[in-house]
């Protein structure tokens, strides 16, 4: 077709394999890695939706030395034999047909209520993007194997009686070079993900087998996200675990059907370490969604009121944040809907606004009482949330002043008082004095070489910084000028001074730093504290 001839021969439709194949991300996000593990876990997701149904409470997960993958479950199998209604088999629905299957009709109590997959792609759309797949399901006293080849099946269903322990359905994948830039999904990405389903889903045991580490693990949590939270606390939490449960009914809007929502909260403080995670249909939502807006304003606006109610803030005072709150909190949302409103199919975030507001209301009633009740814990939570506020206030402040004090390129000679520069620019070859006190500049500045000698004179007792706030080293002049004249930043491993992070050793504007001091105690803390 001639370039610019665009006319009713133009349009074209993707039929098949090819749908899934040429735009792979259009149904996992990427066609890079990111894509490849998330096929991984649309098949994963089939297992535990039956496991959570009741029927088989462990699934066996294997990473084969080729990055061939193998997902086994011992639920009651896939129905994959002759469907009258559909006037095809179930097997060429389930793997070769988009938005094919079982899950449809969750809100009106048939099976799988809450369902981590919906749409009917993730089954067909693995198959379609894998080199091979194979399936063996073992259901009604037979096995029925099928063998797929990118995108195609070869052989039909071969259907046969067999004797088997359990029912069940085990699929063998490879995913496609083809479709995906990488196929090479890491150990690490198993690990992940399957403790995180043995999170959320309590009383479910996950087995992964690493062939290529030679290794087995096993995830299993009988009190799920409860178990999860006092993990992560380790005992160092400074309140109780609370947990917060609610079953619920609503509608998104009035023209939207209404569906049954129940989720769980479980929260402690702890100022060792910190978590946010959010689940829902125990799918892991990183951008979080409505269960994150939920929490965040429920618990800014809970904390906040009692503040007000003990007289807590000073005068003027401005309110927390959820920052504040977030520096000692350790919560985990496990939430399950029959209706789901995914941001796409990726599931990373939801954003029904019946989530939002069931949960919202909920957390503020409860902390509400749970304030009034344990009284001495709500002071312990409000007192430690204010010094988190007010550590990060002063750290805001003295990131702008600090700032302030080592920005700009103006020449140094100008700005630093009784600092001696050299005339060469050259780094490699620029040495730097640091002397005690005017007298030591003096005599220092006679026998240097200005060519590529520099002198900076301090004066007095050099700041002992190891045991001095931010403020007070920031105030200190000595310091400030000295960071100047090194040029290279100030390196700061502290949550509330990331900001002032500004080190990097290319800056440093000398070759050598040399340290003068007299042989007595001022000078040695003087070369010390330098």
């Amino acid at each position: 077709m001639n370039k610019g001839n665009y006319g009713n021969q133009s349009i074209s439709s993707l039929k098949g394999a090819d749908r899934v194949r040429l735009r792979p991300g259009v149904i996992f996000g990427s066609d890079g890695i990111e894509g490849c593990e998330h096929s991984v876990f649309e098949i994963l997701s089939n297992s535990i939706d039956e496991a959570k149904e009741g029927y088989g409470q462990t699934i066996k997960v294997t990473l084969h030395k080729d990055h061939s993958i193998t997902i086994e479950d011992f639920g009651r199998g896939m129905p994959l034999d002759y469907n009258e209604k559909e006037g095809r088999y179930n097997w060429d629905l389930i793997f070769c047909e988009l938005y094919a299957g079982g899950k449809y009709n969750n809100n009106e109590g048939s099976n799988y209520e809450f369902s981590l997959g919906l749409n009917g792609l993730g089954a067909c759309a693995t198959q379609y993007s894998s080199a091979f797949m194979d399936v063996l399901v073992h259901k009604d006293g037979k096995s029925y194997k099928l063998h797929f080849e990118k995108g195609e099946n070869i052989g039909g269903l071969i259907k046969s009686d067999v004797n088997y322990k359990s029912t069940g359905t085990k699929i063998t994948w490879m995913p496609d070079r083809d479709v995906f830039t990488d196929i090479n999904i890491k150990s690490e990405y198993f690990h992940k993900i399957l403790k995180r389903q043995a999170i959320v889903n309590a009383g479910i045991e996950f087995n992964f087998i690493d062939e290529i580490e030679d290794k087995i693990t096993h995830y299993f949590y009988p009190e799920g996200i409860y178990g999860y939270v006092s993990e992560v606390a380790k005992g160092t939490n400074f309140t109780n675990i609370i947990c917060m449960k609610k079953l619920a009914k609503g509608k998104d809007s009035a023209d939207r059907p209404e569906y049954k929502l129940k989720f769980e909260i479980v929260m402690t403080f702890c100022n060792s370490s910190n978590l946010l995670e959010y689940y829902h249909n125990s799918s892991f939502l990183e951008y979080g969604g409505s269960p994150d807006r939920a929490v965040r304003n429920a618990l800014i606006f809970s904390i906040d009121q009692y503040l007000k109610s003990e007289n807590l803030y000073t005068k003027d005072e401005k309110k927390i944040t959820f920052v504040d709150i977030q520096d000692s909190l350790i919560l985990v949302s496990n939430s399950f809907s029959t209706i789901t409103s995914y941001e796409n199919q990726t599931k990373k975030a939801i954003t029904n606004k019946f989530i939002q507001e069931s949960m919202q209301e909920f957390i503020k009633e409860y902390l509400h009482v749970y304030f009034i009740e344990n009284k001495d814990e709500a002071d312990r939570i409000s007192k430690q949330i204010l010094v988190n506020k007010r550590s990060r206030e002063r750290a805001e402040k003295t990131r702008i002043n600090v700032k302030k004090q080592l920005s700009g390129s103006i020449d140094i000679t100008n700005r630093i008082k009784k600092f001696v520069d050299c005339r060469s620019k050259d780094k490699t070859k620029r040495e730097l004095y640091i002397v005690e006190g005017d007298s030591a500049l003096g005599s220092c500045k006679l026998g240097r070489n200005a060519e590529f000698q520099g002198i900076m004179p301090v004066r007095g007792k050099i700041l002992n910084c190891l045991k001095s706030n931010f403020d007070k080293i920031f105030k200190s002049d000595i310091i400030v000028d000295l960071l100047k004249v090194l040029g290279c930043g100030i390196e700061i491993d502290c949550k509330h001074h990331k900001d002032l992070n500004t080190f990097n050793i290319e800056n440093l504007r000398w070759e050598k730093i040399i340290i003068c001091t007299d042989a007595d105690v001022d000078g040695f803390q003087s070369a010390t504290r330098s």
